[in-house]
C-alpha cells in the first residue's frame, strides 16, 4: 500500500533532460519562496494596510495578462529552454534591485510596486515556455507522475521556504531575503546551460493570428475551458494571501506570517507525497470539481477560526485539495493539447491560475478594508463554492471528462 501511494520518481531516473530542468527549477523556487513572503510583508510593514498589499495584485495583473499571450506565442516559435534562461536572468536583476532598495536608510514603496509588475510580466513570458517544455522531456504515460513530482518539489519548498523566510526577515531584515532569491537564479542558470535546446515541433512565426488560433482551440474544448474557469474561481475568491499579514498580526506578526504562507503548501505536500493513487483515477473532471469545492469549504473554515492551529489546519486542507485539482488539471492539459499549441494554451493556463490570485488579492484587500478581514475570508470561500458548482453545472463536459489514449514525443 505504501509503494502504491508513494510518488513515482521514475521520470527523474529515466529522463536526464527532465532531471536537469527539475533541479534548476528547484533551486529557483527556493529563492522565490523568500520573495513571496518579502513582497507583501515589505508593503504591509510600510503601510499597515491589507488594501495596499492587495494592490500588489493590481500592479501585477495587466503585465501578467498582456505578456502571457506574447509568451505563449514565443514558446511555440522559439527554443523554449532559451526563453526560460533569458527570463531567469531578468528575474535575478529584479531581485538585486529589491535588495538594493531594502538596504536604503528609508526604503521606498514605489519600487516594490514597479518591480512587482515587472516580475509578473517576466513570469508571464516564462511560464508558457516552461510548461510546454516539460511534456517534451517525458513520455505521455509519465505525465501524471511528472505533475506529482513538480507539485511535491513546489510544496516541499513552499512549506520550508516561507517559514524560513519569516525567520530570516524577522532576524536580519528584508535585504537578505531578496539576495537569496537573486543567488538562486544564478544557480538555476548554470543548470539550464547543461540542457539541450528544445525548439517547438512545428515552429511558425509568433503573431496575432497564432494567438487567435490558440484561443479558438481552447473555446472548442469545453472540458479544457472548464478547468480554466474552475481554477480562476477558486483562486480569485478563495486565495486570501493578501490577508495573511493581517491574520498573522493577531498571533505574533513576522514570526508566524511565514507559517500562513507555508500551511497550504504543507497540505499540498502531503497529497503530492502520496500521489501514487492518482495514476489509477480516470474520472479526472470530477476530481477537479470536488477538490475545488473542498478548497472553498476549507477557506470558509478559516474565516470562522480564532485559533492559530485551527487556521493553519484549514489552510493545509485547502492546499491539499488544490493539489488534487492541480494534478488532474495538469494531466488534462499535458495529455490532450497538441505540442504545436502547447505554448499558447500554457499562456491561457497561466492566466487562469495566476490572474485569479492577483485580482483576488485586490478583492480580498478591498473587502477587508470595508468590512473586516474575517468577512473577506468568509465571503471569498462561499463565492468560491458557488462559482465552482455553477461551472460544473454549465459545463458538464468537464464533469464527465475521462482521459483518451494518445502518444507523445520526448527528448531524452
Amino acid at each position: 500500500m505504501l509503494r502504491a501511494a508513494a510518488v513515482d520518481v521514475g521520470p527523474l531516473r529515466r529522463r536526464p533532460q527532465y532531471r536537469l530542468l527539475f533541479a534548476a527549477q528547484s533551486v529557483s523556487q527556493i529563492g522565490s519562496a523568500f520573495t513571496i513572503v518579502a513582497f507583501p510583508y515589505a508593503v504591509y510593514s510600510m503601510t499597515h494596510s491589507s488594501l495596499a498589499v492587495g494592490l500588489l495584485g493590481a500592479a501585477e495583473f495587466v503585465p501578467l495578462v498582456l505578456l502571457a499571450f506574447v509568451g505563449g506565442a514565443l514558446a511555440d516559435a522559439y527554443d523554449r529552454r532559451r526563453l526560460v534562461q533569458l527570463t531567469e536572468a531578468a528575474f535575478a536583476v529584479c531581485s538585486l534591485l529589491l535588495c538594493a532598495n531594502a538596504l536604503l536608510p528609508h526604503p521606498m514603496l514605489w519600487p516594490i510596486f514597479v518591480i512587482a509588475a515587472v516580475t509578473a510580466g517576466l513570469e508571464a513570458l516564462q511560464r508558457p515556455a516552461l510548461d510546454s517544455l516539460v511534456p517534451r522531456l517525458v513520455a505521455r504515460d509519465e505525465v501524471t507522475a511528472v505533475a506529482a513530482l513538480g507539485s511535491l518539489r513546489y510544496t516541499l519548498i513552499a512549506v520550508a521556504g516561507p517559514a524560513l523566510a519569516g525567520i530570516v526577515i524577522a532576524a536580519f531584515g528584508l535585504a537578505p531575503a531578496f539576495a537569496i532569491d537573486a543567488a538562486s537564479f544564478v544557480f538555476s542558470l548554470l543548470l539550464l546551460a547543461r540542457m539541450h535546446a528544445v525548439p517547438p515541433v512545428d515552429a511558425q512565426p509568433a503573431n496575432v493570428g497564432r494567438v487567435v488560433e490558440g484561443l479558438r482551440y481552447a473555446l472548442s474544448r469545453r472540458d479544457l475551458l472548464g478547468t480554466y474557469i474552475v481554477d480562476f474561481f477558486a483562486m480569485f475568491f478563495g486565495m486570501p494571501n493578501a490577508l495573511f499579514p493581517a491574520l498573522a498580526s493577531a498571533y505574533g506578526g513576522a514570526t508566524v506570517v511565514g507559517f500562513f504562507y507555508a500551511a497550504p503548501a504543507f497540505g499540498a505536500m502531503l497529497v503530492s507525497a502520496t500521489s501514487g493513487w492518482s495514476s489509477r483515477v480516470r474520472r479526472h473532471g470530477r476530481a477537479i470539481v470536488v477538490a475545488a469545492l473542498v478548497w472553498g469549504a476549507a477557506v470558509i473554515a478559516l474565516g470562522f477560526s480564532h485559533a492559530l492551529a485551527v487556521s493553519l489546519a484549514a489552510l493545509a486542507v485547502a492546499g491539499g485539495a488544490d493539489m488534487v485539482s492541480g494534478l488532474f488539471r495538469a494531466t488534462i492539459w499535458n495529455q490532450t493539447i497538441p505540442d504545436e499549441l502547447r505554448g499558447r494554451l500554457a499562456a491561457l493556463e497561466f492566466i487562469s491560475y495566476s490572474s485569479g490570485p492577483t485580482l483576488g488579492n485586490v478583492e480580498a484587500g478591498a473587502v477587508a478594508a470595508l468590512f473586516g478581514t474575517r468577512v473577506s475570508v468568509l465571503s471569498g470561500g462561499i463565492l468560491c463554492v458557488v462559482g465552482v458548482a455553477a461551472t460544473a453545472f454549465a459545463l458538464p463536459q468537464l464533469w464527465r471528462y475521462e482521459p483518451p489514449p494518445a502518444r507523445s514525443t520526448t527528448i531524452t
